[in-house]
């Protein structure tokens, strides 16, 4: 009893201390949330599609599915894996903050769900605050360092990202890259460079067994609690936002060149591998299927025009009404980025009149500030090349996204030029940058919701017709402009390929009961998310078109028999041939190959890491399993 209280008194201490150390950064992320927010929520762009996947995920956990592949809602009803390609943290999470306010697939209530919008969005700021004052004090002084995790708060890409985008994932992975960043330099300074004896040993320990290769001085230059913590951030990176993890590879690739220039060594191009396979590794059970059953998608919609790197230039502009939208976002990210870029040469001149770039912190602030001139070179059309040439750079899309490694030096380099003032400037220039973040919360990022995007128009389409297609998680072959709204779960026709919908006033395709081609109209006596019946008494031979688009990992079956030939419809959906009488259909979800093999990759991968961690700390205490001459002679 007595432990209890202790220990909880400890906890509580902690606590209170860690809120006094926060306190700005809790009231600053606070308040650009209630401005960006103004009371209600700010429909971004991707607004819609991360609350639908929110809804999704709280659905299926009640019916027991932590982890779904389908989202059923999506295409109208009709269903798409958007889970197998979209990164699970952000969805696990958005789910979990509904769950902890009362929301679930069932529930209609606004409040509930505005909410998690909330929370998210207050978490991710604060966290990507909270990351970056980390990175900071490995160098910085106490004040210099919660001076620019404030600052990495306000940064206007990260505002920009939370409010007119609402790319909440993408958001949510910025918190990753100050801690990878923070992991990557840390293990060049603690390890410190081998020895030439060293270096020669580890020519005679190539026949030596793991044991010896990981308990060796030279090894632990490569595996120690750094290199093993920097695996985790690139895992947990990938499984929040690819492009993201695209970003934080090539980061820390260009870490690892820069330090191994500046240590003449390479050993830390050899521990940013090590640390990136394992993280790969770990996150394989999300990639190694995302990768593979792209095939089975129509993933060449996500580069169409508009979305590929040419398209998106530093204040490109293009012809056509259909390039309007895209110029004006593209164009606002560009002043955005003119801005952060400036503010980071301003800081920099103004740290180094100041002399406040030390040679022995150069291993920290000299990638920083190489990367500025990186992101500046690779937005303009001269790197298409560089583009092509590196691999899934494409992916990124947007040129622009790599505005988002730029709140580092933003933050940091702003923070300890404004330490170079006296009081009273550096209070005025913190309070206006603070009001000005407010301001653009509240004004220019806002995005006022319609009737079709506010949070009760999603949570009526959820339960109701659901939501729109995405183009990329089409089956291949199919078009999304020829899927009808408001179909049946099944529909008898003579015609497997008859065309269902009537186009309305919009041109849209919409079902009619008064002109249905369909002999007979079945709904399910099961729909969840992995397993699907319907019961059909057909009064001739057909074809049941089942308001479910195909996809290689539903098994189907009738009256016990599985199908395997199925006709291609140009709306994707599932076709089912029927007999005369009563035809039983079963739909379940199956495990395909590279889901198993993914799976066991992350086990491997993890195994993998939590034995180098046993023997690592093993050899810090300087256990039986420490380092001894007779590992290497």
């Amino acid at each position: 009893m007595a432990t209890n209280r202790a220990l909880h008194a400890g906890l509580a201490r902690a606590l209170v201390r860690w809120i006094r150390e926060a306190r700005w950064m809790l009231l600053l992320a606070a308040i650009l949330t209630v401005a960006g927010m103004r009371g209600s929520v700010s429909c971004g762009h991707d607004f819609d599609f991360h609350l639908v996947s929110w809804m999704e995920a709280a659905h299926a956990g009640h019916q027991g599915v932590l982890y779904p592949a389908w989202a059923q809602s999506a295409a109208w009803q009709a269903g798409e894996p958007r889970f197998i390609f979209y990164p699970p943290l952000s969805w696990m999470l958005g789910a979990l903050l509904s769950n902890a306010f009362g929301a679930d697939a069932a529930s209609r209530s606004i409040v509930s769900w505005t909410m998690a919008v909330w929370t998210f969005v207050f978490l991710t700021l604060l966290l990507n605050g909270l990351a970056t004052r980390r990175l900071a004090r490995e160098w910085l002084s106490e004040g210099s360092a919660q001076l620019a995790g404030v600052l990495a708060i306000a940064s206007p890409y990260a505002l920009f990202t939370a409010f007119e985008r609402s790319a909440l994932a993408e958001l949510a992975a910025g918190v990753w890259v100050p801690l990878a960043l923070m992991l990557a330099t840390r293990c060049c300074l603690r390890a410190g460079s081998p020895s030439r004896a060293e270096q020669g040993s580890a020519r005679t320990m190539l026949g030596k067994p793991l044991r010896s290769l990981v308990l060796s001085p030279v090894w632990s230059q490569v595996l120690n609690r750094a290199a093993l913590g920097l695996a985790l951030t690139i895992a947990a990176c990938w499984l929040t936002n690819p492009p993201a993890g695209v970003m934080i590879c090539y980061l820390l690739a260009g870490v690892a060149l820069v330090t191994a220039w500046t240590e003449r060594s390479a050993w830390p191009m050899l521990r940013a591998l090590v640390a990136v396979v394992l993280g790969l590794g770990m996150a394989a059970f999300y990639l190694v299927p995302a990768a593979w059953e792209q095939r089975w998608i129509n993933i060449r919609a996500a580069s169409d025009v508009g979305m590929r790197i040419e398209d998106s230039w530093l204040f490109a502009h293009h012809s056509g009404a259909e390039m309007a939208f895209h110029d004006a976002v593209l164009h606002r990210a560009s002043w955005i980025f003119v801005l952060m870029v400036c503010a980071i040469v301003l800081a920099v001149l103004v740290l180094r009149r100041s002399r406040q770039l030390c040679v022995e912190h150069r291993t920290q602030w000299l990638p920083l500030l190489l990367l500025v001139p990186v992101v500046v070179a690779m937005q303009f059309p001269f790197s298409l090349g560089l583009w092509h040439l590196l691999p899934k750079a494409e992916f990124l899309q947007f040129p622009w996204r790599l505005t988002m490694l730029l709140t580092l030096p933003l933050a940091i380099f702003a923070a300890q030029a404004l330490c170079c003032f006296r009081r009273w400037a550096r209070f005025a220039g913190v309070t206006v940058w603070l009001l000005l973040a407010v301001v653009a919360s509240a004004g220019w990022f806002h995005q006022r919701c319609d009737d079709e995007d506010n949070v009760a128009a999603q949570i009526a389409a959820f339960q109701g017709g659901g939501s729109q297609p995405t183009d990329e998680y089409a089956p291949v072959g199919a078009d999304n402009a020829a899927l009808a709204a408001g179909l049946p779960t099944g529909c008898l026709a003579a015609d497997p390929l008859v065309r269902l919908g009537e186009a309305d006033e919009d041109g849209a395709l919409r079902w009619s009961s008064q002109r249905s081609p369909c002999l007979v109209t079945v709904y399910p006596t099961e729909w969840g998310p992995k397993r699907k019946f319907l019961e059909l008494d057909a009064p001739q031979a057909g074809y049941l078109i089942v308001r479910l688009r195909r996809f290689p990992a539903w098994q189907i079956e009738r009256n016990g028999r599985r199908i395997t030939i199925f006709l291609k419809r140009t709306d994707g959906l599932i076709v089912v041939p029927v007999e005369r009488g009563t035809n039983r259909i079963r739909i379940h979800w199956m495990e395909t190959a590279d889901v198993r093999w993914g799976r066991s990759m992350s086990v491997a991968a993890l195994l993998c890491w939590l034995l180098l961690w046993m023997r690592i700390e093993r050899r810090s205490a300087g256990g039986p399993m420490s380092y001894t001459e007779s590992d290497v002679d």
